[in-house]
């Protein structure tokens, strides 16, 4: 795969890079059909592990790498300064970079935080959203509905020997500084993700040993949080969006998917029945085959988006 230079088409297969304000960003393209970018949770997940195999058979996927993953894509202010309005300027830069008028943008956990931000402050080249497995808020209320359902997830696990390690990781999220601590919490925790890891974990073992991470510290330049709660805005939003959300998803649960698909005017929501926070890894083809409708029925023709 070749970095893409002026000469060559951003949308042709392989990875490519360009530059925004002396910073680097790196996409990957995979497929062929309308266009849908996706940006990867985190904040520091690598992009890889949301490749969609199943919707590539479809859509042009863009699979956008977020400043700060590589080392020369980094800010002077790493490993802070990464809030959704810097990654929202950095997906318009690589928007208007693609030249195809409008596009879907996909965000998934963090990612479905900044998609939304984006929809809600940059929609004008933008035919649909798609908030897989996002909240409207985070802060407190945030914290303890996902406390409640790792909770129920430990019951529903207990005795199993691998949940020890899992609290482990869980227990030190809070001590997090550095890419090789991100990434053995983001593997620890991984089983909890899954409505049934270890029902299925010859499968997933390998994809959880896949997983790479850096540390993003989650708070402006000047070490403030950046605090989230889009509840008011969402009811402005002006881009349909579809809302997706695994039925067993620990961080992100059905009580926050609810609450968007009942705030947003234009609304589809999908609740997969037997999936934690990882759908597109669990259901692939219900997950696929929705997103695909979804994209085609809000397509914007090209007269229209010219």
């Amino acid at each position: 795969m070749n970095a893409s230079t002026p000469h060559t088409d951003p949308l042709s297969p392989g990875t490519h890079l360009h530059q925004m304000g002396g910073i680097t960003q790196r996409y990957h393209v995979h497929g062929e059909g309308p266009v849908c970018l996706a940006h990867p949770g985190g904040p520091g997940i690598h992009w890889d592990y949301l490749r969609m195999p199943a919707l590539e058979k479809h859509l042009t996927m863009v699979y956008v790498e977020p400043v700060g993953t590589a080392e020369d894509s980094r800010l002077p202010s790493h490993p802070h300064g990464y809030t959704r309005e810097r990654y929202s300027l950095f997906l318009q830069s690589l928007i208007n970079r693609l030249g195809v008028g409008r596009v879907h943008l996909l965000g998934h956990s963090h990612g479905a935080f900044v998609a939304a931000h984006h929809a809600l402050h940059r929609a004008e080249q933008l035919a649909g959203v798609v908030l897989y497995e996002g909240a409207p808020v985070t802060g407190p209320e945030h914290g303890a509905e996902a406390q409640r359902r790792v909770e129920a997830f430990v019951a529903k696990h207990a005795g199993h020997p691998g949940l020890p390690d899992v609290l482990a990781a869980f227990g030190a999220m809070g001590s997090i500084s550095s890419d090789e601590q991100t990434e053995a919490v983001a593997r620890g925790v991984l089983p909890s993700y899954f409505a049934d890891y270890w029902g299925d974990e010859e499968r997933l073992a390998p994809f959880r040993d896949a997983v790479r991470a850096t540390y993003i510290s989650g708070l402006d330049e000047d070490l403030t949080p950046d605090v989230i709660d889009d509840r008011a805005a969402l009811k402005g939003l002006e881009v349909p969006a579809l809302v997706v959300v695994g039925r067993h998803d620990v961080i992100c649960g059905p009580r926050w998917a609810f609450a968007m698909d009942e705030l947003i005017p234009d609304s589809q929501l999908l609740v997969l029945e037997n999936s934690g926070h990882m759908g597109h890894i669990e259901e692939p083809e219900l997950f696929a085959e929705t997103v695909r409708a979804f994209v085609l029925r809000t397509a914007v023709a090209p007269e229209e988006a010219a």
